[in-house]
């Protein structure tokens, strides 16, 4: 047997972020949910062909679960028709029946989104969301955390020529 073959490398896992969501939202908390996909989805997201810029979470109150709109997974480059899956499903999202009964509070009350901050697979494989409860920022928002980040861009050009 060669070495390590039948180990999990970390540094072949793809961590997929959404810099979108921390430019339209502010993000108020976060945290890790599973996310049930299929044998083609799983290798496809390792390929690193998944999309979740556009991706938004809502709960179901009916059932208290909580599911994943609008995430493209693209085709996996070996699978056939029969083994392959959608690019655009939606997906249901493993999260604790507390933390969906908060969600579904908050996002009636505050009025927020839930949207996949990061995709990345944990330590032992599994493939894990980082979802986001935010609240949508508006364009004077953007435009001073523009200028927010110039000046502190600014003030490390001026410190570096000093030392």
């Amino acid at each position: 047997m060669a070495k390590g073959k039948h180990k999990k490398d970390q540094n072949h896992s793809p961590r997929i972020v959404n810099r979108r969501a921390r430019r339209d939202y502010v993000v108020l908390d976060s945290f890790e949910v599973g996310i049930v996909l299929r044998g083609s989805e799983v290798k496809s997201i390792r390929e690193g062909r998944v999309q979740i810029s556009e991706a938004f979470a809502k709960v179901d109150s009916n059932r208290m679960e909580l599911f994943l709109f609008n995430m493209e997974i693209s085709a996996y480059s070996h699978a056939s028709g029969a083994n392959g899956h959608e690019h655009i499903a939606t997906r249901k999202l493993l999260a604790r029946r507390r933390q969906i009964k908060r969600l579904q509070v908050e996002s009636e009350d505050r009025g927020v989104t839930l949207i996949p901050l990061t995709l990345y697979f944990n330590e032992r494989g599994i493939a894990k969301i980082e979802l986001g409860i935010c609240k949508g920022k508006k364009t004077h928002d953007k435009r001073d955390d523009i200028k927010e980040r110039q000046a502190d861009l600014d003030i490390r050009r001026l410190m570096s020529k000093r030392m």
